[in-house]
């Protein structure tokens, strides 16, 4: 494997010309940078990105933290923040941390030490401190899907307790006064306040639901079906279902289906997030819609102000942007799969 030293020898310069020349130095020559091309070409010599990185304390690349990038919530959240890192020719390093905290963190360290200075972290297990120490250690570091109070200028998040409230206030609007949830057993703050946020509609209308309207499965269709297949093995008298997201929402058409309960004539369901699946379901999902795209989008443009004016701390005299949202609100979007009992 050709060396920087071999370059230099072949392009018949020195080492820190070409050096020079591959960091894109303004006090490189014409003939250098042509010489400098050819000799690389010829050789087949790619430059270190580390060693670039030493020398500019930088790399072109953001660092992103996803639960799991096969899940395709992730994959829209990564298509926005990529959209955004063209624009300034950056690209992405993209890590798995499966809601676990060791992972979190192995990639996370991963990220930093690719000297990454954007950082875009989706974390669910990290402690509050742990988060805060890292977004002190790295200024271009934003969180999203997560609120931390000391550091809430650098948060992006979705109010998950009025989406879930929402949800839950439609089916009753609509006459349901039995309504099951099912829930993920995801020990994760979205649980939590998705949970909450039925229990208090519930009770903001005089409705309560016992614990045995309540399943647990993992947020995903397979999830959906075991919780659906147990609710109704109770022989409850529900008749709507409000699911934790569309995944599980669509294990649930699946089971009511197969145990001859059509949606929304003898069930209701509605559920949350509005992926691509929920338009594509028969009947077509009720849900509540989670602007992820736009949230990445400004995730990623504040992670670059951040960036940047912790580069130039002297120059930078602007304001925080108060075009960026921190805290967003998610909607319902009125599909097929919720009506008035019969």
């Amino acid at each position: 494997m050709a060396t920087i030293k071999d370059v230099a020898k072949l392009a018949e310069v020195s080492v820190a010309t070409v050096s020079r020349v591959i960091n894109k130095s303004p006090k490189a020559s014409k003939a250098a940078i042509t010489a400098v091309t050819q000799a690389m070409k010829t050789l087949g010599y790619r430059p270190n990105a580390n060693a670039r990185a030493l020398v500019s304390q930088s790399t072109n690349t953001i660092g992103v933290l996803v639960g799991d990038v096969s899940d395709p919530f992730f994959g829209a959240m990564i298509k926005s923040i990529d959209n955004i890192a063209r624009q300034h020719n950056k690209h992405l390093l993209i890590g798995n941390g499966y809601h676990n905290a060791d992972s979190e963190r192995d990639v996370i360290e991963l990220l930093i030490n690719s000297r990454c200075d954007t950082l875009i972290i989706h974390s669910k297990s990290l402690s509050n401190d742990e988060l805060i120490a890292y977004a002190q250690e790295v200024p271009g570091m934003v969180l999203i899907n997560r609120l931390i109070p000391e550091i809430a200028d650098r948060c992006i998040a979705l109010d998950n307790h009025r989406g879930s409230y929402l949800a839950t206030e439609l089916l009753i609007k609509h006459g349901h006064q039995h309504i099951g949830y099912i829930c993920s057993n995801h020990d994760i703050e979205d649980t939590t306040q998705r949970k909450q946020g039925y229990l208090d509609a519930l009770q903001a209308h005089q409705l309560t639901a016992p614990q045995s309207y309540i399943e647990y499965g993992t947020p995903d269709e397979d999830g959906g079906e075991v919780a659906m297949t147990n609710l109704l093995a109770k022989n409850q008298p529900i008749t709507a279902i409000a699911a934790y997201n569309d995944y599980m929402a669509a294990g649930c058409l699946s089971v009511l289906e197969g145990n001859g309960l059509t949606v929304p004539n003898q069930m209701s369901l509605i559920g949350f997030d509005d992926g691509l699946i929920a338009k594509y379901l028969h009947p077509k999902l009720t849900t509540v819609r989670y602007p992820i795209q736009i949230m990445a989008e400004q995730a990623t443009q504040l992670a670059f102000q951040l960036a940047t004016a912790a580069k130039q701390p002297i120059l930078d005299t602007t304001q925080p942007d108060s075009s960026i949202t921190h805290m967003f609100v998610p909607t319902l979007v009125k599909r097929l799969s919720v009506m008035t009992p019969q």
